[in-house]
């Protein structure tokens, strides 16, 4: 029988579908560390990787390991190249992700734009404060032009909630879509700059990878509206973090709402300070629902791939013989 690793405690149909089908051995709580990962990995055929870093050195380690099946839909902590070397599928987990980072993306906007953690800190500090009609004022999400990088499953999720809000929808892909395509979902491309230039709101929907680590630097920042919003919930080293905070800090940006950053868990000081930048904990998957989705389709990668078939979303195809 087939040996796989878990590296964290996960429960649900996708769990029990994995000890039916395979021997699991995974932690009764928590998760493993990566010395842990590292001493027993060698005795697995296949793992459900929930966060540690499969680089070189863990690879190298895995002297059995055939199929890497990622617990989310960001593989960044994946050396792909690596792994096709060795022989290694790697499949990673994107449909189950979708609506919940989506919602998360359009919180932080909705958040930051009408100040609405701003104001919960300001009543519950200061009980019994006037109110007036000119004070507290956030600005509409209608009527404004929203700028999606990345319009793939989550971008294109995050511009059906935009267009329900009344904004206009443009995007940048590496590809622009067909024209009919962009007919049905009302979305228009822009080159990046343009995007930039025009957009109030900039939601990042791409994954990270070596051309889109600090996308967002300097010279992209300064192309922004000082009126303009950022909204990432993508990866943080998609955006060049000391740069964004030198902007926001400068009031060359009117705010930013941030679920992903450059050194996590670091958070630098700095952006804990500001009251126009809403933060959260990298909880765009954080539901109920979808983490036991994520576990079915996380293991739905193993249990296909032991079966002969290649998972539906296999990145390294080449290597499925």
């Amino acid at each position: 029988m087939k040996k796989i690793l878990v590296t964290s405690a996960l429960t649900g149909p996708g769990m029990d579908a994995l000890k039916k089908a395979f021997q699991v051995t995974h932690p009764e709580k928590g998760g493993y560390t990566r010395d842990e990962v590292l001493s027993i990995i060698q005795d697995f055929d296949g793992i459900l990787l929930t966060g540690h870093r499969m680089d070189a050195e863990m690879i190298s380690a895995a002297k059995n390991l055939k199929i890497i099946s990622v617990y989310g839909a960001g593989y960044d902590n994946v050396d792909v190249d690596e792994a096709s070397r060795n022989n290694i599928l790697v499949a990673n987990a994107p449909e189950s992700v979708t609506e919940s980072t989506a919602e998360l993306a359009f919180g932080l906007m909705v958040d930051v734009m009408r100040n609405i953690s701003l104001n919960d800190r300001w009543l519950r500090n200061n009980p019994g404060s006037k109110w007036g009609m000119k004070m507290n004022q956030g600005q509409n999400l209608f009527g404004k032009t929203l700028g999606v990088i990345g319009l793939g499953r989550i971008g294109k999720a995050v511009a059906r909630r935009a267009l329900a809000f009344g904004m206009k929808v443009v995007y940048y892909n590496r590809t622009p879509l067909s024209q009919e395509m962009e007919e049905k979902l009302q979305v228009k491309y822009l080159p990046l700059d343009e995007l930039l230039k025009t957009s109030d709101v900039v939601s990042l929907n791409t994954p990270l990878t070596p051309k889109t680590r600090h996308l967002i630097g300097e010279r992209e920042l300064n192309l922004m509206k000082e009126s303009a919003y950022l909204i990432n919930t993508a990866r943080g080293e998609v955006v060049d973090e000391q740069t964004l905070i030198r902007h926001l800090e400068q009031g060359k940006l009117a705010g930013a709402g941030l679920d992903v950053f450059e050194r996590e868990p670091y958070i630098p000081e700095a952006l804990l300070k500001m009251d126009n930048v809403v933060l959260t904990p990298h909880i765009g998957t954080a539901t109920h629902e979808v983490r036991l989705v994520m576990t079915i389709e996380a293991s739905q990668n193993i249990i296909d791939f032991f079966q002969g078939k290649m998972p539906a979303s296999t990145i390294n195809p080449e290597v499925f013989n």
